[in-house]
């Protein structure tokens, strides 16, 4: 009689928590008053460290059911199939998600939250560096791990600031080299990570606290885009969560999107990412210096590489050498390369011959190699024999074309072709795109020196292997040339955009 008594209070009680429930929300699954015409559905796929505040701005929202799911940004970008919103950690991933693809993705959003990246140096480093430090202090005499900037905004904005802090190229080369993946603080160096990831290293307990290096230069932080997809079933819903979401308080260890956090004295600023062109050139420097390729160079030395350069005290044939030489240190220690001269005639009836077998630059360095490239001089009279040395070369390439190296050929001339004894353009066009394997990919850098090169003739050689020509009219402006054409052919998808 008592049970029966109680029956219609605990039916009651049940009623009770079902309508609060109703009211506050259950997770991924939100309602609002029943006076709605309808109720919107809505799929979020948020960075994990940002899930719980979008769940918060949900249970806010009326007339919708959303669905929130925390997934890595890397793993969104390659699979955006039911995503109405997408709140990656930083604009990067927008980027690439769009990258190679026909439909609008947009490649900018809101951003919502902020956490700028930092270098993180153990308390025994920071000691020994001193208090407070800088990047610039840092990267001068620490290695700094970071992941792939191919591959990770975080990677990408610690390149952007060593590059923002090199003065010239020699000095770029040398802090990129700084720069290493799978390098850690156990090793006695830095690493780059986010503001909130440190903090949670030093939350956690699991390693050796870390202190927070802030760059000297501006460099792009995570900034958490809100981005309502093409597919997106409710543009409106999503907007009202979006504005719902920038009310709500952020995790402890995010800061709001203007860089301003209650438990740091000091505001950072948010630097937006960088277009993607400038990205592109910064992720070309860091391949050509962290990637081990394999060169096979094709030098002039024809007559008119003899011609004074003004303004320099050298010839055209010292200003190439002079840049070949530099490239042996802008590019990685275990790049492999090898070089050959050309002009007509010159072992018996070919047009080339070696000079330098192909070695690691390690190697080349040891033996002194860069010593017997300075003894190199024009041949008086010498006419220029490019279309076969550019076969010949080519050929050997191919034959001892490389897996796991970035294969490329080079060839520098301050001419057009000057053997009517030879291969004959039509021919040698025609050969070379017998030779391609698009399993193998080795393409032409083609260098022109000075105003007689034929951009024409070296740009149809080039793109018959999917290579580049580059020209020059002032021969003083060859080691920038280089520089850039081995950043470019050096660096392919899906590092760097084709």
């Amino acid at each position: 009689m008592r049970g029966a008594r109680r029956a219609p209070a605990v039916v009651f009680g049940v009623l009770l928590v079902l309508a609060v429930a109703a009211w506050v929300g259950v997770p991924h699954l939100r309602f609002g008053a029943g006076d709605c015409a309808g109720v919107s559905a809505l799929s979020v796929s948020v960075a994990p460290e940002l899930a719980p505040a979008v769940e918060q701005a949900a249970a806010k929202l009326t007339c919708a059911e959303v669905s929130v799911s925390a997934r890595d940004s890397a793993l969104v970008a390659e699979n955006l199939s039911g995503v109405d919103v997408w709140i990656p950690s930083s604009t990067t991933w927008l980027r690439r998600a769009q990258a190679g693809k026909s439909w609008d993705l947009p490649v900018r959003g809101t951003s919502v939250a902020m956490s700028p990246v930092v270098l993180g140096v153990t308390e025994e480093g920071a000691a020994t560096l001193g208090l407070p430090t800088s990047w610039n202090r840092v990267l001068a005499d620490l290695a700094v791990g970071l992941p792939d900037p191919a591959r990770d905004p975080v990677g990408l904005s610690t390149v952007w600031g060593a590059r923002q802090l090199a003065a010239g190229s020699a000095e770029l080369t040398a802090s990129l080299r700084k720069l290493s993946a799978g390098v850690g603080t156990s090793d006695g160096a830095a690493v780059a990570l986010s503001e909130r990831a440190l903090l949670k290293h030093n939350r956690d307990g699991a390693g050796k606290r870390l202190v927070a290096v802030y760059p000297d230069v501006p460099v792009p932080a995570l900034d958490y885009p809100f981005a309502v997809l093409p597919q997106a079933r409710d543009r409106d819903a999503a907007q009202r969560l979006l504005s719902a979401l920038l009310e709500t308080p952020l995790p402890a260890d995010l800061r709001a999107p203007d860089g301003r956090a209650s438990w740091a004295p000091e505001q950072v600023e948010p630097v937006p990412v960088p277009e993607a062109d400038a990205v592109d050139e910064a992720l070309n420097q860091w391949a050509v210096i962290n990637l081990s390729g394999r060169l096979h160079i094709l030098l002039d030395v024809s007559g008119s590489m003899a011609q004074a350069v003004p303004g320099t005290g050298k010839n055209r044939m010292a200003v190439t050498v002079a840049a070949t030489e530099a490239g042996f240190g802008i590019v990685k220690s275990t790049t492999k390369v090898g070089v050959w001269l050309f002009s007509t005639n010159l072992d018996g009836e070919r047009d080339h011959r070696e000079l330098l077998p192909v070695k690691t630059v390690a190697e080349h360095l040891a033996a002194g190699s860069p010593e017997k490239l300075r003894s190199v001089r024009a041949i008086e009279g010498g006419a220029t024999g490019l279309y076969d040395s550019v076969l010949a070369s080519y050929r050997s390439a191919r034959e001892n074309w490389e897996s796991g190296r970035l294969n490329v050929v080079v060839v520098m001339t301050d001419g057009r072709n000057e053997d009517p004894a030879g291969i004959s353009r039509e021919a040698l066009l025609a050969e070379l795109a017998a030779l391609q394997d698009p399993r193998r990919p080795l393409p032409v850098v083609a260098l022109g020196i000075g105003g007689d090169a034929d951009l024409e003739e070296l740009t149809q050689i080039a793109a018959a292997t999917g290579g580049r020509a580059f020209t020059t009219p002032d021969p003083a402006a060859i080691s920038g040339i280089f520089h850039t054409a081995l950043s470019g052919m050096l660096c392919q998808p899906p590092q760097c955009k084709p």
